[in-house]
């Protein structure tokens, strides 16, 4: 029997497979900043900030001085708050909530999850919410799975998982954890409905 489903948060609860891409989007669109140039600014950091190892603060100067423009930090935030939410993946975790716990564990960024659980209510929803920049791991490893499953006293073999990257499944997958693949560009809530009510044994 199924105690917990965990989702991922990008790509799963949002309709951008990446928060980097909503993020460099935004940014790109409202500063007029090519698409590209905005991704390269930040993608030496983007490690180290899913892994807790830095945080905007750190790199924003060195950010704004590759873009040549000085940039206020409330873009950033703004750029945050354009992360597209998946309303049918939160209806789901809605009706699932009365049945079993439901968390949310992902690799990202520690400003941008807490800005979000304040802008989106997560918090209302979801529990654990376990961010890799917080635990100082990401999801390449057990650890991070195996701290939401002790936040809930659930055995890996009672939770599922949700993930919409095929590499992200063979950690929880090796625990014993059910671990799910979700196509974002499908977006096809009702099929990963039916496949979860199943493992529920509905």
């Amino acid at each position: 029997m199924i105690k917990a489903v965990f989702f991922d948060y990008d790509g799963v609860l949002t309709r951008d497979k990446t928060g980097s891409l909503t993020t460099n989007r935004f940014l790109s669109e409202h500063t007029g900043i090519c698409f590209e140039t905005v991704c390269e600014a930040f993608r030496p950091y983007n490690a180290e900030l899913n892994e807790g190892k830095r945080n905007y603060s750190d790199i924003w100067p060195a950010v704004c001085a590759t873009l040549r423009h000085a940039l206020p930090r409330e873009l950033l935030l703004a750029a945050f708050e354009s992360t597209p939410m998946n309303a049918e993946m939160f209806a789901m975790a809605r009706e699932l909530k009365t049945r079993c716990s439901v968390g949310i564990i992902t690799d990202n960024k520690k400003e941008r999850i807490e800005h979000l659980r304040q802008y989106q209510h997560l918090d209302e929803l979801f529990a654990p919410i376990v961010v890799s920049a917080e635990l100082r791991c990401t999801k390449a490893t057990p650890a991070i799975f195996q701290y939401a499953l002790a936040c809930l006293g659930v055995r890996p073999e009672d939770s599922l998982f949700i993930d919409n990257s095929v590499e992200n499944l063979f950690a929880p997958a090796a625990l014993g954890m059910k671990a799910v693949y979700f196509d974002e560009e499908k977006n096809d809530v009702p099929a990963l409905a039916r496949h979860i009510s199943n493992e529920l044994g509905a």
